[in-house]
């Protein structure tokens, strides 16, 4: 009689522990797709915006540099001077920006994953 009860006793453990670890396992599941997607529609919008903004980035480069060809009175002096510019950019950015980028990188993204209000 005892020994049926503790035995009972140990299958019901036995069912309640899988079905813990079950419910556990599709939580967890669940987390990892929503981490997922919230990296994938950040990654999306990133694109979106960065292609949109490059594009008018570019429109306005070859109309500073139409503007300033046309001040000058040389026709490519204008695009050597806004290309020259973004070389100087290019080179402050290789020399001195790699440790703020990365604080900003860390600190965007931690945000978007650990912060769970959403």
């Amino acid at each position: 009689m005892a020994f049926e009860k503790i035995s009972n006793g140990i299958h019901d453990l036995n069912t309640n522990v899988q079905a813990f670890l079950h419910s556990n396992s599709e939580y967890y599941k669940l987390k990892a797709f929503k981490q997922g997607m919230r990296g994938a529609t950040s990654l999306v919008r990133f694109l979106i915006l960065a292609f949109l903004l490059s594009t008018a980035g570019i429109m306005i480069s070859f109309a500073l540099a139409i503007v300033i060809s046309e001040a000058i009175g040389v026709p490519s002096s204008g695009y050597f001077i806004v290309g020259g510019f973004y070389l100087l950019i290019f080179i402050l950015i290789l020399i001195f920006g790699k440790e703020p980028i990365e604080k900003l990188m860390l600190r965007k993204f931690s945000k978007a994953v650990f912060n769970d209000n959403k």
